[in-house]
Parts: structure tokens; C-alpha cells; sequence
């Protein structure tokens, strides 16, 4: 079958092979047809090495598809079903999922460090345990979760991760209340979903920042009250709170330089969300003193921070209502083929999203 592989990291190209198999099937796994896929910058930053990924490996963790075959022990789910690949699967039982924080559930990790692919030279590893840039995968039953027949397979794959992510930072993390004021650094799929997640919720003003031009004119059709470049950040600080800093402020890029402008421009007692997936030696600092004296809440938000089964009920059913436009979202389309014409879609900001049509 036909997969997008890295053979090692630091690359920047994929190279699409025929001579890859999807291995690992058996009880508890189901083998599914990949339909569609979304490339998101989480990607890009297990190739580049910022995000910890054994290699060589097939990218891609925002998919959806058919399944094909249901190991033994398998319940709730059958061939022919629809399904979307959720990358992070809670396991039900450990501490995390016990206290109800199913996004904090480390089992699914621990499918990455097992390959689920093979070619003739060796193992291949699927990214986060999944690898999507294929046209067929197995994975844990967990992985698999059903979608209604009106979803579209690339409206699913952006619920998959994208979408998840950015409205729950806005829902479920930073708890955004009605009337206030809001910035997002970083206006990707991600980024602009935290903005529909900061509407829903009523923010007054929103405000987009992001380096490319067509990114902060998309963040404007998406419910931004305004869009600004980095170094316009400053002034919209002044205008729109008086130099006293947003109330929330989302940083959506990953790196600890704009996770400080970040907190620079969060309020005394507002709210930091840190939505970014960054390096394991990119630090970010902040003094005792400001610590203390500015009370900013600093929060995480890993996978939307709730349960994440809930959160593609919710994102579909705000779909299906008309609240948020998710359609909208993939400005690009390729088939795997073209898997690196994508790549480069997403390094120069072109794209919100790219869905690769496998």
C-alpha cells in the first residue's frame, strides 16, 4: 500500500511509497481504510525533531476513514463503520482518566514507541501511535471512534485534533467568560478554532495576531473583532485595553518567545492559555517576583483539556447548528501524492488546513 514516510529526522520531505504494510492487527485492534487526513503543524514538528518521534515514521495524526477488519474482543464497532482516529485514547483506568482528565491518559503515547507499519527494509513507526499519511492503519479499538453518516471524512479528521484543540482551549481550559477581551497568537486551523471557541464563549473583542496576511484576513471571516501583525500587538494592547493587557491571551505557535510575549500581554490576574506543542529544551521564564505580584494564571491545554469523546460530540453538533464553520477551515486540498506540496502550504502559512484526499 501507498504511505508518505520520513526516513529520518530532520528531513523536510516525505517520500510516498507502495512497498509499505500496515502491521499489529489482532485482538483489541481494528484495521481501517484512511479517507481523508489533515496536516498539522504537530507534523511538521516530529520531523523537524521538536516533538519526540522514533524514525523512520509516517506522519499524520488528524484522520478519518472506514474500518476494514475488527480484531477479536472488539466491541461497538464494525467493518464497513465510519470512524474518526483519535491519536490520544483514554484507557479508562489509570488515575488520569479515574479523575475524569481523559486527555491526561498516557496509554496512547505508549503506542508510539511500537511500529505499526513494516516495509521490506525494516519497521516503520506511525506517528503518535497512529500515522495517517496512508491509505489503510491499525491501531488500538480505542483509536477508532464512530462518526455520524453526515460528517464528511475531512470535517472529521480536522475534529480529530485540529478543531478539538483550539475550542477546547477556549471551552473547557480557559473557561473564556462573556464580554471580555482576547488575544490569539498563532492563526493556523488551531489557532482560528480557539477563536471560534472564544466567539461561542461571547468574547467581546478578539483579536488575531499572526505574521501572514492571509492568516489574519481568514481570522476575520472566523469571528475575529480585529487581526494584527506581532508587531501591531503593542498598539491594540493600548487601544483595546488601555495598556492593561487582554484577558486571555492563547498562544498557539509552540515556542517560548511568544509564550512571553504572551504573558506580557495577558492582564494582571487574566489568563495565559498555552495551546502550542513545543521542544523539550525551549524554556519559557518568568521571574518569582511577577509570578507573584502579577497573579497571571499560566494554563496548558493538551487536547482541548477535557474529555475528548465529549468534545467531538460537542464540536459536531455546533457543526450541524451552524456555530462554527469548520468547512471553511480546509483552504487546501491534495492527494497524498502531493503530500509535500502541503508541507510547504503549511511552513509558508498558506494553508488553515490542508486535507490530504487518500
Amino acid at each position: 500500500m501507498r504511505a508518505a514516510v520520513l526516513h529520518e529526522i530532520g528531513q523536510d520531505k516525505l517520500e510516498v511509497l507502495d512497498d509499505v504494510e500496515a502491521v499489529g492487527f489482532g485482538p483489541g485492534k481494528v484495521r481501517i481504510r484512511v479517507r481523508a487526513t489533515g496536516l498539522c503543524h504537530s507534523d511538521v514538528s516530529a520531523m523537524s525533531g521538536v516533538l519526540p518521534q522514533p524514525a523512520p515514521f509516517i506522519p499524520g495524526h488528524e484522520g478519518a476513514g472506514e474500518i476494514l477488519d475488527v480484531g477479536d474482543g472488539v466491541t461497538g464497532l464494525d467493518q464497513g463503520q465510519r470512524v474518526l482516529l483519535c491519536w490520544l485514547p483514554a484507557c479508562g483506568s489509570c488515575p488520569a482518566c479515574k479523575r475524569g482528565q481523559t486527555q491526561l491518559c498516557l496509554a496512547g503515547f505508549m503506542n508510539a514507541g511500537t511500529p505499526n507499519f513494516k516495509r521490506p527494509g525494516g519497521d516503520v513507526f506511525g506517528f503518535a501511535g497512529t500515522g495517517t499519511f496512508t491509505e489503510e492503519v491499525v491501531v488500538d479499538a480505542g483509536c477508532a471512534v464512530p462518526i455520524p453518516d453526515d460528517v464528511p471524512f475531512d470535517i472529521a479528521a480536522l475534529i480529530g485534533c485540529g478543531v478539538t484543540t483550539g475550542l477546547g482551549a477556549a471551552i473547557n481550559t480557559a473557561k473564556v467568560e462573556a464580554g471580555s477581551s482576547v488575544a490569539v497568537i498563532g492563526c493556523g486551523g488551531v489557532g482560528i478554532s480557539a477563536i471560534q471557541g472564544a466567539k461561542l464563549q461571547g468574547a467581546a473583542q478578539i483579536v488575531a495576531v499572526d505574521p501572514v496576511a492571509s492568516r489574519r484576513e481568514a481570522a476575520l471571516r472566523f469571528g475575529a473583532t480585529e487581526a494584527v501583525a506581532p508587531d501591531a500587538l503593542a498598539d491594540a494592547k493600548q487601544r483595546i485595553t488601555a495598556g492593561e493587557g487582554f484577558d486571555y491571551v492563547f498562544e498557539v505557535v509552540g515556542k517560548s518567545a511568544t509564550a512571553r510575549t504572551a504573558y506580557e500581554n495577558t492582564r494582571r490576574g487574566g489568563t495565559l492559555c498555552v495551546v502550542g506543542a513545543g521542544a523539550l529544551d525551549d524554556y519559557f521564564q518568568v521571574s518569582m517576583f511577577e509570578l507573584f505580584f502579577d497573579e497571571k494564571r499560566i494554563l496548558p491545554s493538551m487536547y482541548g483539556g477535557g474529555d475528548v469523546l465529549r468534545s467531538y460530540e460537542r464540536a459536531i453538533a455546533l457543526w450541524r447548528a451552524g456555530r462554527i464553520d469548520l468547512e471553511s477551515l480546509i483552504t487546501h486540498r491534495v492527494p497524498l501524492a502531493g503530500i509535500n506540496e502541503a508541507l510547504e502550504q503549511m511552513r509558508t502559512g498558506a494553508a488553515l488546513r490542508t486535507c490530504i484526499e487518500i
